[in-house]
């Protein structure tokens, strides 16, 4: 009896691993392209590759904004209790004009956010095209950077890095990259993720 109820125990409690949250805009919706191609599920793939027994819940929401992915933050951390919380915030924000200050606050709070729950930060930058005028955009590119040097959370300098300079790798509105840059945005991220993952969770039993 003893032995069966471990064993309930144990499959319970494998089953309530806590996963790995991707709180994104459009760069982590797949927009323009059907979802299972964007990085966030080839993300899955790859751990799954890579022998982690770790689910992926993708919050992203395409025209997310920094005060939106705030406010619906806290909910998602207490439905899925991640041990990872990758935030990909920031570009709506930006593409709108929003002053800066507003910006850093509202990452700082996401990050603070995410780490009073218990969980480790990944923060993702991003750039602005040129049209914005240097002093904004340089900025704005900075502030990521700052936060998460501030905050102690890891960074992913630029998603794009590779592609948005690139426009047979880019949609037609040039905001968005298409299939075929997908595996190297999850390049991008892997480089920073997979540190983090060998110090926060463990592979699953092959």
């Amino acid at each position: 009896m003893r032995v069966f109820l471990f064993l309930i125990l144990l499959i319970s409690g494998v089953a309530q691993a806590s996963p790995l949250l991707v709180l994104g805009d459009s760069l982590s919706a797949a927009y323009g392209i059907e979802r299972d191609q964007g990085w966030v599920n080839l993300l899955r793939q790859r751990l799954s590759e890579q022998g982690y027994d770790l689910e992926v819940v993708n919050a992203s929401v395409s025209g997310e904004t920094t005060s939106g992915g705030l406010s619906r933050l806290p909910p998602l951390l207490e439905t899925h209790q991640p041990s990872i919380v990758i935030i990909e915030l920031g570009a709506n924000d930006g593409l709108r004009g929003t002053p800066l200050d507003i910006v850093r606050r509202n990452l700082e709070q996401l990050v603070e956010t995410a780490e009073v729950s218990g969980a480790r930060v990944i923060l993702v930058g991003n750039h602005l095209p040129p049209n914005y005028g240097p002093r904004y955009t340089q900025a704005f590119f900075a502030l990521f950077q700052e936060v998460a040097e501030e905050k102690s959370a890891v960074l992913v300098p630029f998603l794009l890095e590779g592609v948005a300079d690139d426009w047979d790798l880019m949609q037609e509105d040039g905001y968005h990259p298409k299939a075929k840059a997908q595996p190297k945005l999850l390049d991008t991220v892997w480089q920073v993720l997979d540190p983090v993952l060998g110090s926060e969770t463990e592979k699953a039993p092959q």
